[in-house]
């Protein structure tokens, strides 16, 4: 015989569709109870700075203020206006967005290149080949600044002795950083050397997505290696490669130990970016209000940029 149902356990419904279990409010809650440990911590490293640093910015704060803690004069929008309204600062940005700019193509051009390599070696090589990206990659920023100090040394470095090799050329000597274009080149190379490995095992993790049966089946249609490239390649690894290319986009705007340690704790100001230039106000102007300025400016400029990343992965997220 059938057993009974009591009164709290629920019958079929009338189309005979089991009924639902309601989930309880723990269970809703659990992801946010999860995250919330790394969400107090995040806002208590960063969220005090932040906050300081825009009431600052609406500030006049100088050594004074700074030493006898007395709250510094209000000055509302003025610190905003005076550096908008200086050609320096626009000079500066300038020079930060082209710095970053070739620093991206490039980054985002070899490592995409390397990475399609990876594939057609070996995989012995290529376990080779990542071990050493990920031993760039994790040198440290000081070790890897003095190496390139003693690369482009202008008596004892090593390109100095090759270039110096050919046949009419007398380079040893030759001062790289005298010349900012120069000199510059020293530091894009850096940043490249360092980023390189980041996105090159980005990718190769994108390009073992590729399905191999599409590859096969546009190749057997007679594709040649562009074509399949660009039909069949490309469009699984898009998402992953605008992903890497806006991390590289925030990280080489940002740029500030490489030029700072090349130049010896003193960069002069042809090698200012933003970053140095906020550092070069707040600290050695003795202009903190100013260089906090600068800095929310630089935030501001790069949220626009923290939002598509952000939707990238919404994206990304709602295609898996």
């Amino acid at each position: 015989m059938p057993t009974p149902r009591t009164a709290e356990e629920p019958g079929p419904r009338p189309g005979g569709t089991p009924p639902r279990r309601r989930r309880g409010s723990t269970g809703a809650r659990l992801p946010y109870l999860l995250i919330a440990p790394a969400i107090v911590a995040v806002a208590a490293v960063y969220a005090f700075p932040l906050v300081k640093t825009v009431i600052m910015s609406f500030q006049d704060m100088g050594r004074r203020e700074l030493w006898t803690g007395d709250t510094p004069p209000w000055v509302g929008l003025d610190q905003f206006t005076n550096i908008l309204g200086d050609a320096e600062f626009w000079q500066v940005t300038g020079r930060t967005v082209l710095f970053m700019a070739v620093c991206v193509v490039l980054t985002m051009g070899l490592g995409l290149l390397i990475a399609l390599l990876m594939q057609r070696l070996s995989t012995w090589v290529r376990l080779l080949l990542t071990g050493a990206l990920i031993a760039a990659w994790s040198m440290p920023l000081l070790v890897a600044t003095s190496i390139f100090r003693w690369l482009s040394d202008s008596d004892y470095g090593l390109i100095n002795t090759l270039v110096d090799q050919l046949p009419g050329v007398e380079f040893l000597g030759h001062n790289w950083f005298l010349d900012p274009w120069q000199g510059f080149s020293i530091v894009v190379a850096l940043v490249v050397w360092g980023a390189i490995p980041f996105v090159v095992i980005t990718l190769h993790a994108a390009l073992t997505q590729v399905p191999k049966e599409l590859t096969e089946a546009a190749q057997l249609d007679g594709a040649g290696a562009y074509t399949v490239y660009r039909y069949v390649t490309w469009p699984v690894i898009r998402p992953v490669f605008q992903m890497a290319a806006t991390l590289s986009v925030i990280w080489d705007f940002n740029v500030f130990g490489q030029i700072f340690l090349l130049r010896g704790n003193k960069p002069e100001p042809e090698y200012e970016t933003l970053g140095l230039y906020s550092f070069s106000k707040a600290f050695e102007s003795t202009s903190f209000s100013q260089g906090t300025a600068i800095a929310l400016i630089t935030v501001l400029l790069l949220a626009g940029v923290a939002v598509y990343y952000v939707r990238q992965l919404m994206k990304t997220g709602e295609v898996e």
